[in-house]
């Protein structure tokens, strides 16, 4: 299925280009928060995306009580539509666009209201708390900006909800249930009582003189992650729909699959078996083999134990440290949490027009125990047909996203005769 419109909202940028020229130049987005922020003594290092507006995506009325993650949802929806030239009611019906836009929710919104109930008690509340941090409403509130009545959906498989998203879409597709879907995830996970959970969880990093050294995928030397925000969304459109509007395609949504660890609620399978299941599966579903892969954008966040289970797991499907080309671009971006496979899925697109692979930002000294073919220190020129992207979340969940190098359309001589 084709991809034809991408919106982003990141640390690195708010298109395509930008992100991807940033992840090949590893120019992070990694910061100290100031000392103003209310995460500042929390952590040492986040990577912020761009404010934007609320009242720029929503009417005043509606603007004051929706958390971050439906403003940055709804921007990127927008930015993906119009990428895409798709208008709702004129190019798709609306009955025929369908949406799967995910996130873990409006948390921060529910902190502060939390807190305004501890101060003011009942009267403190906002009664449209609900409708501002629930888990659908990014969603909900992109079918309700543009008028979308087709199957509406959210995924919540932590940090691979967005590939996961991206993956329902494809299903949706398939099933001839939609002409088009939206599909993606927004996160906006920095304010206190988040980042302070994953601080005492010691999976953040910490302890570098500088916040851009901070996020490091497979070096010996990483010790942890650095948290992010942002949002992405695809258009995936079928085919003969694109064509019939001479759309412009990307790229094309091969093949997924989705597996789980059974294992921890956090950590994953040491062996990473299931990851490599969940890999393999991905390139049967697109009826690919394993060296048809020419990049593969790995899920990388900087984590021990985490980014040693999903190197043993690559090694696992190739047989050995004859791989693909691997990096992880959370060395600029920062782990976006279910937001990074939508945001990688994108770089992968533009590393297969571009002929240009990114690297892993401040991979140094490799862990010598999973070795790969490691994408190191600069970007590295290759002419790309199809990439593997790997995300993976808590609860032990795995997504692989395979995507093609569009090339010419078999239907356009037919469609233009």
């Amino acid at each position: 299925m084709a991809v034809t419109g991408i919106g982003l909202v990141s640390p690195v940028g708010t298109s395509a280009a930008e992100v991807f020229d940033a992840a090949c130049e590893g120019r992070s987005g990694a910061v100290r928060p100031g000392e103003d922020h209310p995460l500042h003594g929390l952590v040492d290092v986040v990577a912020f995306s761009p404010e934007i507006e609320a009242t720029s995506v929503l009417p005043a009325t509606e603007a004051r009580f929706v958390d971050r993650a439906i403003v940055m949802a709804l921007r990127a929806a927008e930015d993906a539509l119009a990428d895409a030239g798709l208008e709702v009611g004129r190019n798709v019906a609306p009955d025929r666009i369908a949406i799967v836009v995910s996130g873990v929710g409006g948390l921060g919104l529910l902190e502060e209201q939390v807190l305004q109930y501890g101060r003011k008690g009942r009267l403190g509340v906002s009664p449209y708390l609900m409708p501002g941090v629930l888990p659908n409403m990014a969603a909900a509130r992109i079918a309700i900006k543009f008028g979308i009545q087709g199957y509406t959906s959210s995924v919540g498989t932590a940090c691979a909800a967005g590939a996961q998203s991206v993956g329902e879409a494809l299903r949706i597709l398939r099933a001839d249930e939609a002409d088009v879907v939206l599909a993606g995830c927004s996160e906006a996970p920095l304010f206190p009582t988040f980042a302070a959970a994953f601080g005492n969880a010691r999976a953040l990093a910490h302890g570098w003189a500088e916040p851009t050294d901070a996020s490091r995928p497979f070096d010996r030397r990483r010790n942890g992650l650095v948290l992010g925000e942002g949002a992405g969304i695809l258009v995936l459109e079928r085919p003969e729909h694109a064509r019939a509007r001479g759309a412009r395609r990307y790229a094309d949504v091969l093949g997924w699959a989705a597996t789980n660890d059974a294992y921890h609620p956090t950590t994953p399978r040491p062996d990473g078996s299931a990851a490599a299941r969940c890999m393999s599966q991905a390139l049967r579903d697109a009826g690919l083999a394993p060296g048809d892969i020419g990049y593969l954008n790995a899920h990388g966040t900087s984590t021990k134990a985490g980014d040693a289970a999903e190197l043993l797991a690559i090694r696992t499907v190739y047989g050995g440290p004859d791989t693909p080309p691997v990096s992880s671009t959370k060395g600029v971006t920062g782990h976006m949490l279910g937001a990074s496979g939508v945001i990688e899925a994108a770089i992968g697109i533009l590393a297969m027009q571009r002929g240009l692979l990114p690297p892993t930002h401040n991979l140094e000294d490799p862990d010598p125990d999973t070795e790969v073919d490691h994408i190191r220190k600069a970007a590295r020129p290759a002419q790309v047909q199809a990439v593997l992207s790997n995300s993976f979340g808590f609860g032990g969940h795995n997504v692989s996203l395979v995507l093609g190098n569009p090339g010419p359309d078999p239907g356009a001589e037919k469609s233009t005769a």
